[in-house]
């Protein structure tokens, strides 16, 4: 009976969500709001609002699980609701566990108070006794590592110092349950590491993490399951790799669910269709010049698979397309991609000329597809793609049309190795004789 028993509460799960449902009511004017509220009118004045649809969703001791989707999709909602923020409008949910929530850094410090006031406040908040706080100061201050600022009013802090310190204090309280939302990015460099480095020691003490990302690399590397959410509804779960696949998909299909979608349903590869049309990623604001002679009327990237896509796994193949259109004859046009990081440093690129693919030239009236086909070997992150078509003529370069960061990728990856690209070694260690 005691084995039973024993078997039936490790079976638990640390968090049971149960056909949530949040619903916001929106008004276009504000006083549309205050009519309803005293009856005037007959018309509704509000519309109604699914921040979730019906979510159900388990998620097991010691489990690392990932929740992603586009914005507006719901992932903060049901985080919200998880730690006690939020009341949903109908749904339970039922969590085993004391929890540890970094989703809106500092929100309960009190800013005329110092740093080590705002501990113990904040401390005090999350059900610890003065002695227990006292015990952890010394590694949450050495978490911060703010210095003598701690002794100051945190009005007087920077903004890089506030979320430092606010992070330190949620992060060293020993939870068991540690929910996450977009708040391993704060700080510099050194920082994040040192965030990942403690992110790293709760998966191998066995702790139950939950987070939000649009990192896909990290809920690549650190995620043992993954949630995809889209306008409220859960559209399906299962490794990393599979639901990062569907969300790229659903970035580029822009995926409308149906009004009449069941609750609870889990919807089939076949319901993540890509559309026709140009993907996301473009830059609305991307810098253009050129005779206009030729012209760059469509690009986007497609993955492994032929479907389109702002997102690809390190080590697969992808290409990078452009159609173009003459205007008048081009005697030798250059077609050219190239790759920036996000702080403008050029990081590879090449040309139709380099990879002597097209030596032709362009009349009036013709529409040429251009593909550059190659595979994936930059390092996980955020990059910028710049187009260009180009020529000579005589001894003159033209630019005919130049299209500078006209869209981003993103590059999900779970190993990064030094600098920008992956060499790709392959390691042998063997022992010597």
């Amino acid at each position: 009976m005691g084995e039973t028993e024993n078997k039936g509460r490790e079976e638990v799960p640390a968090i049971r969500a149960r056909e949530l449902v949040k619903i916001y009511k929106l008004y276009d004017k504000p006083k549309d709001r205050i009519k309803e509220a005293f009856g005037f009118g007959r018309k509704k004045a509000h519309k109604l609002h699914y921040a979730l649809n019906g979510v159900s969703l388990d998620i097991r001791k010691g489990e690392t699980v990932g929740i992603i989707g586009t914005n507006g999709s719901g992932k903060s909602t049901i985080l919200k609701i998880i730690t006690g923020v939020l009341n949903p409008t109908s749904g339970e949910v039922h969590v085993e566990g004391r929890i540890s929530a970094l989703l809106e850094l500092g929100a309960g410090f009190n800013m005329e108070y110092n740093g080590i006031e705002n501990v113990y406040l904040n401390g005090t908040m999350m059900g610890f006794s003065e002695k227990e706080i006292h015990k952890k100061l010394p590694e949450i201050l050495d978490f911060a590592d703010i210095g003598d600022y701690v002794y100051q009013p945190v009005k007087t802090y920077s903004s890089g110092m506030f979320v430092r310190l606010a992070f330190a204090v949620a992060i060293n309280i020993e939870p068991e349950i540690l929910i996450v939302d977009e708040a391993l990015s704060v700080g510099d460099v050194f920082f994040q590491a040192k965030c990942y480095h403690k992110f790293e020691e709760f998966k191998k003490m066995g702790k139950t993490i939950v987070f939000v990302s649009h990192d896909l690399s990290s809920i690549s590397k650190y995620c043992d399951r993954v949630f995809l959410l889209n306008k409220g509804n859960l559209l399906g779960e299962g490794s990393p790799k599979a639901m990062i696949d569907a969300y790229k998909r659903v970035l580029v299909g822009q995926y409308e669910i149906p009004e009449q979608q069941g609750e609870g349903d889990l919807l089939g590869d076949e319901d993540l269709r890509a559309a026709a049309g140009k993907a996301s990623g473009i830059n609305p604001d991307v810098l253009e010049y050129g005779t206009k002679q030729a012209q760059i009327e469509e690009y986007y990237i497609t993955d492994d698979r032929g479907v389109r896509t702002t997102a690809v796994i390190k080590g697969s193949q992808f290409a990078v397309h452009m159609r173009v259109r003459f205007t008048e004859h081009i005697p030798a046009p250059i077609f050219a991609f190239s790759f920036k990081n996000v702080i403008g440093t050029e990081i590879t690129g090449t040309n139709s000329m380099i990879e002597k693919a097209y030596l032709d030239s362009g009349e009036p009236g013709q529409v040429m597809d251009i593909t550059f086909t190659q595979r994936m070997s930059l390092q996980g992150g955020e990059y910028l793609i710049s187009l260009g078509v180009t020529g000579y003529e005589g001894d003159t370069f033209e630019v005919y049309h130049r299209l500078y960061d006209a869209m981003n990728i993103t590059v999900v990856s779970d190993k990064d190795t030094v600098g920008y690209y992956d060499m790709d070694s392959a390691v042998k260690v063997t022992a010597a004789e």
